[in-house]
């Protein structure tokens, strides 16, 4: 039932929002989710374990957050083709969007802007870079919270964002350390959330430790 009901939020947000791309809609709904239940409780998974954000995404979809979600996470046309070319050839990446593409230029698959981090981490840190755009109050600040992944070291820079103006972009740059070299998981979670006087803005973490 998950996709009828997502389909009407997304209908919902782009009547009040024509000018936001797909792309941005997502970030809406993923970065304004919850992570409990409506009894405040955390979400469980069908075994009536706390689920993990495999089973549950980004959390649960909340509408009028989303409708109003304070900074989002935007990505250009142009950003994917750059994506799909660090996946494959010219050629493939010229059959998949039906255009002519050379690709001089990827990008990473974990630096895609997306409003989420999904990495593997070995030995060497890792540093990846998000832009946010501001389409809350135009004078306004966010604060940072980290909740790290367990054996996972988590800095971001800066730590606040300050706006003074509406669609602002302000970009970030999130530093990946592994803290413990060897612990009793291959799959640790956390997330990162900028939090200001009127919005929330949580993005969700998964660590693939690897060798």
């Amino acid at each position: 039932m998950s996709c009828p009901h997502l389909s009407g939020v997304v209908t919902l947000i782009k009547s009040a929002h024509p000018e936001w791309s797909p792309a941005a809609i997502k970030s809406a709904i993923m970065t304004t989710s919850d992570l409990v239940n409506l009894e405040n409780n955390p979400i469980e998974d069908k075994r009536g374990l706390r689920a993990d954000f495999f089973a549950t995404g980004a959390g649960h979809v909340n509408p009028l957050r989303a409708n109003d979600p304070g900074l989002i996470y935007d990505i250009r046309p142009n950003e994917y083709i750059h994506y799909l070319c660090g996946l494959y050839p010219s050629r493939a990446a010229g059959l998949i969007v039906l255009q002519e593409v050379n690709c001089s230029s990827t990008i990473p698959e974990a630096e895609l802007n997306y409003p989420s981090f999904s990495i593997r981490l070995g030995s060497d840190l890792q540093a990846y870079t998000r832009t946010v755009t501001n389409v809350g109050e135009p004078v306004s600040s966010y604060t940072l919270e980290i909740v790290p992944p367990q054996g996972v070291d988590v800095k971001v820079e800066p730590s606040t964002l300050h706006f003074s103006e509406m669609y602002q972009k302000i970009t970030y740059r999130v530093t990946f350390n592994r803290l413990i070299p060897n612990i009793n998981a291959t799959l640790v979670q956390g997330f990162l959330k900028w939090t200001s006087s009127k919005h929330l803005v949580r993005s969700p973490m998964v660590v693939n430790l690897v060798p």
